[in-house]
């Protein structure tokens, strides 16, 4: 296997991590998060210009780039699976799984169209358009280039901030509870 196919197949992991983390992954039948509903391909219609707005702010937000990890993830799962079972066999498992997530990786389109469909369900065409705007502004773009930076030392934040309030809670609720009799 070349270098740069490892790469390709294997680059990028915290990315998905983090995507999966927050909840963010697509399904195959989008998940309408207003209704609870499921919907379908054949049971909504946008329109090409839709679809085209919510592209455009899609990829004016550089969010496609969230999901680019996807497919290497699910090959590494799918290759340690098969090298745990047989581990004699791992140079021919890592060419099998490489050939078969490079054959995969044609249907990416499925994906993006499905986070089209998400964006416009939830944006009117206007919007969108307003939101493609926003991110070829200089101000925008660095919104967009600095997102996963921002992401991830946000969580980072939020982590640290969890963990003092636990342990002060902790130590609260147990001087309160010593205070009532109770010894922890």
């Amino acid at each position: 296997m070349t270098r740069s196919i490892y790469y390709c197949l294997t680059g990028g992991l915290a990315a998905v991590v983090l995507v999966a983390s927050l909840g963010l992954a697509v399904p195959a039948m989008a998940q309408d998060q207003t209704s609870g509903d499921t919907t379908s391909d054949d049971q909504e219609n946008f329109s090409k210009e839709h679809l085209a707005a919510a592209r455009a702010a899609i990829e004016g937000g550089n969010a496609f780039r969230s999901f680019d990890d996807i497919l290497p993830v699910i090959a590494d799962k799918t290759r340690t699976l098969f090298i745990r079972t047989n581990p004699s066999a791992t140079k021919v498992i890592d060419e099998v799984t490489n050939e078969v997530a490079l054959k995969l990786a044609n249907r990416r389109p499925e994906l993006d169209h499905t986070i089209m469909k998400v964006w416009a369900r939830r944006f009117t065409t206007e919007e969108l358009k307003e939101i493609a705007t926003f991110y070829r502004s200089p101000v925008g773009k660095k919104f967009a280039d600095l997102g996963p930076e921002l992401t991830a030392l946000s969580i980072g934040a939020a982590k640290q901030w969890g963990d003092v309030i636990s342990t002060e809670m902790v130590t609260r609720v147990r001087e309160e509870l010593n205070k009532r009799g109770y010894k922890f």
